[in-house]
């Protein structure tokens, strides 16, 4: 187990970015004297090679999109090595792991995967059971892993290079951009989210030498930019301000966006200013929805008033807000959906709102808190497992082909690099459809294409 490549960690799709998923396990192995092999799927060919020589692979599954592949790239390495231990970790391995450890995967890890994946290492390069605290198998389920572990540096020396990753796009130019975690977790409870059921409440802080370790060694890759990745940024403030901070004082030119609730932006709106003299320049808000019925449902911590005082709050402070939605719910109405596409054009937003957003359905995983609401059983229509979520149907059936229709939409304008505020006229316009309205006028094609945009990354996906 100690030779180059007899441990393979594999990252399957990581939202655009470099993967950390992998670089921390494998930085973790090291110490203790293994020498494993990274591949990147969403970047580079599958390699049969590397799956054939390794007794153990690993594979990261953060996300739903990743899982989905995931599963087909266990099934590539089981058939070029049928004897390896193959393990998967990751939030989505531990909530599905009912059903991959009853279809092929050997083991399973949700939470904190670098420790339990070391001893894993250990206990099978000494012939024994593949058993350790926080792994589980099909004969021994095991928890979460939460115990809180040094992490060294990332290692990212044999990861594909920065460059084949998704870029700041700013004032007309793309750069380099890097990602780093300064917590792990979240404090809160939202029943939609899949962090909640693996880490129940709880985050872990990075040590500040370890982020800013790697946001160095980022940087002398050509990152000119950082994504702080952390699942709320504002969980720790701070450590979020001690963080920042050290960036700025280290490389005062390089900036950075980072993720944070509306309830967090509200409660911390001191600390906006001094964020973006730090360097920040936008941040991501999972807003969700303007319909406090939804809110409610959801437990996202915040009411539809609150997200313009947090939008106020954000561009005061000289920082781009980017919302996010979850555009269709079982309690989503029509009104609620042109409501979000009305405050997206009345605050200027349309530029700040990938299009895929206006499509994104609830996902609704084995394990999520979701399934616990007596307000989603009426709708639910069981588990696609094959698919790794609930099936719900929306009672509105203007809805559901609403969905549809504005799925196609934003296919269809991502791959031929659509202008948003086109995209977002179709959108309106099946929506006003929908609604057994007359659209109004479509957008001119002739729309400036040097208008000024807010900085966003290039990949527009988020789960």
């Amino acid at each position: 187990m100690n030779a180059p490549g007899d441990i393979l960690l594999i990252a399957c799709y990581e939202l655009g970015h470099q993967p950390l998923s992998i670089a921390w396990p494998a930085a973790v192995l090291a110490e203790r004297g293994y020498a494993p092999a990274v591949l990147d799927v969403s970047v580079e060919p599958f390699d049969p090679q590397k799956a054939a020589r390794a007794r153990l692979v690993a594979v990261s599954v953060p996300m739903h999109t990743a899982l989905r592949v995931a599963v087909t790239v266990a099934e590539r390495v089981r058939a070029v090595n049928p004897g390896c231990h193959i393990c998967f970790f990751g939030l989505y391995a531990h909530l599905n792991a009912g059903h991959l450890l009853s279809h092929g995967v050997d083991s399973v890890i949700g939470g904190e995967p670098e420790q339990p994946l070391a001893d894993l290492a250990d206990a099978l390069a000494a012939g024994q059971e593949p058993r350790a605290p926080g792994v589980a198998t099909a004969v021994a389920p095991a928890p979460p892993h939460l115990r809180r572990h040094p992490l060294p540096r990332p290692s990212r020396a044999s990861l594909p290079a920065l460059k084949k990753y998704a870029r700041l796009e700013r004032a007309g130019r793309r750069e380099v951009a890097g990602y780093v975690e300064a917590s792990r977790g979240c404090l809160h409870l939202c029943r939609h989210c899949p962090i909640p059921p693996v880490y129940g409440g709880r985050f872990f802080a990075v040590p500040r030498d370890t982020v800013q370790a790697d946001i160095r060694q980022q940087v002398a890759a050509g990152a000119t930019h950082i994504t702080f990745g952390d699942p709320d940024f504002l969980n720790g403030p701070g450590q979020a301000l001690a963080v920042a901070r050290g960036l700025h004082a280290e490389f005062p030119e390089i900036t950075f966006d980072f993720t944070a609730k509306v309830e967090h932006l509200l409660r911390h709106r001191r600390l906006l200013p001094e964020l973006a003299a730090l360097g920040a320049i936008f941040v991501v808000s999972a807003v969700e929805s303007l319909s406090d019925t939804v809110l409610g449902h959801l437990a996202k911590g915040h009411a539809r008033a609150d997200v313009g005082e947090a939008l106020a709050a954000v561009r005061g402070a000289g920082i781009a807000f980017h919302p996010t939605w979850v555009a269709f719910t079982p309690w989503t109405t029509l009104e609620d959906y042109r409501d979000m596409l009305d405050f997206v054009e009345r605050e200027a937003l349309v530029d700040h709102v990938d299009p895929v957003q206006y499509s994104l359905r609830l996902l609704v995983p084995p394990g999520s808190l979701l399934l616990e609401s007596p307000a989603l059983r009426p709708f639910l229509d069981g588990l696609v497992q094959e698919e790794f979520s609930y099936r719900w149907a929306h009672p509105d059936r203007r809805m559901e082909a609403l969905h549809m229709a504005v799925a196609a939409v934003v296919a269809e304008a991502a791959e031929h690099g659509e202008d948003p505020a086109i995209t977002f006229a179709r959108v309106r316009a099946h929506w006003a459809a929908a609604a057994g309205l007359t659209p109004g006028p479509a957008v001119a094609t002739g729309l400036p294409r040097d208008r000024t945009r807010p900085p966003r990354m290039t990949e527009p996906w988020f789960c």
